[in-house]
């Protein structure tokens, strides 16, 4: 199943992709008209939706049926703007996790994912959303596409073996970065990272377009991956190439934190950076014939592209941040 978010009345609305077409959920079910307070209320909010599992997820398949019968409800989603598919209590992300972007840049060497952290509050953004440029932030704003994982049920020190049990769903997310805040180059060519302020700023994780449920990418590690910029093909890989997958990545946050549904897991970017072309960062992009090779950094009136196989294409502009 395929589930997104959008914006009708005023108010943020669940709906269910289905042969392109928007279903708005509590719409095709007569607004919730006969449904129990439980039910309405995980039909309002994705969290909740998120946390019913498959209560929710039969209702959701309700709805899509009472539409087909019925036409409520059911509008062409290319009429639609759609929002970022859910409101993340915390984005947990993994950096250092595809061979070919560690190869791009300065050395390191790490024997566990790379563990910061976004704020979604401000950086969450949806499809279409401009991700920010402000200058007094960064000079060198920088793409990262990366399979996100949705948590549909909570748990703490999650086996390998159980991890897919926790999965929801998965989505795009764009882990928009300020190279120079995030690196430091020292004298020996090694590198310093600060991923607080590298990796926080407004508008810095858009997310979507949807969420597809668990059951419809069975295997995680098979997924195309792909970075365009203006229609240029920056990053062209396979969530094949992670060195920590899907299952490894819930095993290892859950080991800190107990898991809690509607949390993201953002699994890192491959090579085709733009920082694997900066020499002053201490890029050191080797032109491989399975990356392709980035040719600047994001500039006002970009048009970026993140696209997962399965999943589909999470657009946003970048636009100049000026002061309101």
């Amino acid at each position: 199943m395929r589930l997104a978010r959008y914006v009708r009345g005023g108010a943020l609305r669940l709906a269910a992709i289905d042969d392109g077409a928007l279903i708005d959920l509590l719409e095709a079910l007569g607004e919730g008209r006969g449904l129990r307070a439980a039910e309405r209320a995980r039909l309002a909010d994705m969290t909740a939706f998120i946390a019913g599992g498959k209560a929710s997820l039969a209702l959701a398949r309700r709805a899509i049926k009472a539409s087909e019968a019925k036409g409520k409800g059911r509008r062409p989603l290319a009429k639609i703007k759609l929002k970022a598919p859910v409101s993340p209590g915390i984005v947990l992300c993994s950096g250092e996790n595809y061979w070919d972007h560690r190869e791009e840049k300065p050395q390191v060497t790490a024997k566990e994912p790379e563990f910061f952290i976004k704020i979604p509050i401000t950086g969450t953004i949806g499809p279409g959303e401009p991700i920010l440029l402000d200058p007094m932030v960064t000079k060198k704003l920088d793409y990262e596409t990366e399979l996100a994982i949705v948590i549909g049920k909570p748990g703490r020190h999650i086996s390998k073996e159980k991890a897919l049990d926790h999965v929801f769903g998965y989505t795009i997310m764009n882990d928009a970065t300020a190279r120079d805040r995030q690196v430091k180059l020292r004298p020996d060519g090694t590198a310093a990272y600060a991923l607080g302020p590298g990796k926080n700023f407004d508008t810095c994780a858009p997310l979507g377009p949807m969420i597809v449920t668990r059951d419809e990418i069975p295997d995680p590690q098979s997924l195309a991956l792909k970075t365009r910029v203006n229609g240029e093909l920056r990053q062209n890989n396979s969530t094949a190439k992670m060195i920590w997958g899907v299952t490894e990545l819930i095993h290892f946050f859950s080991t800190f934190l107990t898991l809690q549904p509607g949390w993201v897991i953002s699994t890192g970017t491959p090579g085709g950076t733009a920082w694997g072309t900066d020499k002053e960062l201490g890029g050191r992009f080797s032109n491989r014939t399975d990356i392709v090779a980035a040719t600047a950094y994001l500039k006002p009136d970009d048009q970026v592209e993140c696209e997962i196989e399965g999943i589909g294409v999470l657009r946003n502009p970048v636009a100049l941040w000026r002061a309101k």
